[in-house]
């Protein structure tokens, strides 16, 4: 079995071997940029992780690994643009850089590129890889356009949040998992413990990102603190305060969401407290904890030795006690 460590260490490699020196470098230049920006390299690594679960050869997943890495950071350019957000991992994003043409752009191209890795799949399993990334892909956008309907609503359910975020962000942990394995010659059980085991982890990974925009710290998050709270975005955070707020709770939250003439520090701070007052994050963080318990279970029904599993159950407790 392979180490976290070095499994980054292939996946950087590889990354960086792609030439980006493309005529119309104004096409190209901003993907480098993305991809050089690094992040977790989450997606690829359970990819290969999960491939290293029943085979010493891991290679014959990498390009669909770098295929998932370069689909996933297509995603956030286009996000940051939706969200008009003005950092990325501590640097400008990529419409604020260049201009929002540029990035609309250079995220189509990315995910073309994603596919392109995809392709690179070994022809047994390439059929299969095909259509669990495929049927990835359309949910992915599903839970983008959930996500943005949510914006004009006050009365998204927590079981709607969840279902937005399974779709937006654990869907492709889960498919970055099973591909992994069915590279990896796994069986249907194996495969299929595998995906729902990224769906808890994902559950879990969005949930403490909605966490961190609250009570994180700035400097290691890599993008403000309090942005979810200033664009009113429904996160299990603040679904919660609206249905637990009562009296002047509910006053003042209603009345932040809906104020427009409030300097941002002041609404994140009023928010803030009164997440702190209905002990949202005491709340959120029980959440957490259930979906990280549930991705354990998932593990233990794998048919692999158990000593083989203890790197993802190593990776599960870093990203879920992450300060960024």
């Amino acid at each position: 079995m392979k180490t976290f460590e070095e499994i980054l260490i292939l996946i950087d490699e590889k990354i960086n071997k792609i030439d980006w020196k493309c005529e119309p470098l104004g096409l190209f230049a901003p993907i480098d940029y993305v991809l050089g920006l690094g992040g977790k390299r989450l997606r690829p690594a359970l990819t290969l992780m999960a491939c290293n679960l029943f085979t010493d050869n891991i290679l014959p997943a990498l390009n669909p690994a770098i295929g998932i890495e370069i689909f996933h950071n297509f995603t956030l350019l286009h996000d940051d643009v939706m969200d008009n957000a003005d950092i990325r991992r501590g640097k400008p994003t990529v419409h604020k850089k260049w201009d929002t043409n540029t990035a609309i752009l250079s995220g189509d191209a990315m995910q073309i590129i994603a596919y392109q890795h995809i392709t690179k799949t070994p022809a047994g399993h390439l059929k299969e890889v095909l259509d669990i990334f495929s049927a990835t892909a359309i949910e992915v956008c599903q839970g983008q356009q959930l996500d943005i309907e949510f914006e004009k609503r006050l009365d998204v359910s927590n079981d709607e949040y969840l279902e937005m975020i399974r779709l937006k962000t654990a869907v492709l942990l889960g498919a970055a998992l099973k591909i992994g394995a069915t590279v990896g010659n796994a069986n249907a059980n194996d495969k299929n413990m595998l995906y729902n085991f990224g769906i808890n982890l994902g559950l879990a990974f969005q949930l403490k990102d909605d966490w961190l925009d609250v009570w994180g710290d700035e400097q290691t998050f890599g993008k403000k603190i309090g942005g979810d709270i200033l664009c009113n975005k429904k996160t299990y955070l603040l679904i919660n305060a609206l249905q637990l707020a009562k009296g002047e709770d509910l006053t003042e939250l209603k009345f932040l969401l809906n104020e427009k003439n409030i300097l941002p520090n002041e609404k994140i701070g009023r928010v803030t407290e009164i997440f702190n007052r209905l002990k949202i994050k005491e709340l959120t963080e029980e959440k957490i904890n259930y979906y990280y318990k549930k991705s354990i279970e998932n593990l233990d029904c794998l048919t692999v030795e158990n000593s083989k599993k203890d790197i993802l159950q190593y990776l599960t407790k870093k990203l879920l006690q992450r300060d960024k």
